[in-house]
């Protein structure tokens, strides 16, 4: 079962289910089982609904407004050149074997958008990228967590779209300033629950732009796996129920691609996660 953010008829924000393309609102302005698809999953309800308990008529998935799968979590986590193929092409293959502990940086939850919502392109910018991603969703508050016991701090899983501003992002050591522009974190169409996927390694991403296929890996590939990035992060800050890391993107984004691919108005991204569905936004200019 799949589960998402999204707008209701009223233009209010909901969250529910999708099954057989058809969505079922189960927050404020339907069901009303929790507030926000976050509160699902602090209480338990996320993973454990079953089609027999859905009741009143479905939407067509075709009408929704997606939201991003968590609109509201406290904490975004980010980890950054965690894919080997992505090491490779940044030149940090040759470090591997020094790097002890995952790149980290922040990202504010206001900085996110939906599926189907433009990603902008600030003017102050020529040089837009994108970096699809697998995110993780926290279900359980956990600190100091070991790797043993990581998966079961795990509720579920979406596919993300970093979109990253390259020369704020590396005008100096810190990358926060070119990774929290508006509408540059793509999260979602859908939240999936971790029972449902099974091994996370045998999982496929791969990132298009306008249709061509530029990132294509495996999530075996990660170079610091879900367990120690959990064990990680868990022994410095708290985390807590619906928290997100983001926990990489694969070799193949636009910056490093000759001729550049970086990314213009207009152009379509997609991000595809084996069993998460596709993600997609416009790059739209900013406006103001």
């Amino acid at each position: 079962m799949k589960y998402a953010s999204f707008t209701s008829a009223a233009g209010e924000p909901t969250w529910g289910v999708i099954v057989d393309s058809l969505a079922y609102d189960l927050g404020p302005t339907g069901a009303n089982l929790a507030p926000n698809l976050r509160s699902a999953v602090q209480s338990g309800l996320f993973g454990s609904l079953t089609q027999e308990q859905l009741s009143g008529q479905g939407v067509p998935e075709s009408q929704l407004s997606f939201l991003p799968a968590i609109t509201d979590p406290g904490k975004i986590i980010c980890i950054g050149v965690n894919y080997r193929s992505h090491q490779q092409e940044t030149g940090r293959a040759a470090h591997q074997a020094e790097q002890k502990a995952p790149t980290i940086f922040t990202r504010f939850a206001d900085s996110q958008m939906g599926h189907l919502e433009p990603a902008i392109m600030p003017r102050s910018t020529e040089e837009f990228d994108y970096e699809g991603e697998i995110a993780l969703v926290i279900g359980k508050d956990g600190f100091h967590v070991s790797e043993e016991d990581a998966w079961d701090y795990v509720a579920g899983y979406a596919a993300y779209n970093d979109f990253s501003v390259r020369d704020w992002q590396l005008a100096t050591t810190q990358w926060t300033p070119g990774k929290n522009f508006p509408s540059t974190g793509g999260f979602g169409p859908y939240l999936v629950p971790a029972k449902d996927l099974g091994a996370i390694d045998s999982l496929t991403l791969e990132t298009r732009v306008n249709g061509e296929v530029r990132q294509h890996a495996s999530v075996a590939d990660l170079y610091f796996t879900i367990p120690q990035l959990i064990a990680y992060v868990t022994g410095f800050t708290k985390l807590s129920a619906g928290d997100v890391i983001v926990t990489g993107t694969p070799g193949g984004v636009g910056r490093f691609m000759t001729p550049s691919g970086l990314l213009s108005d207009g152009d379509v991204v997609e991000v595809e996660v084996t069993g998460l569905g596709i993600l997609r936004n416009t790059v739209a200019l900013e406006t103001v």
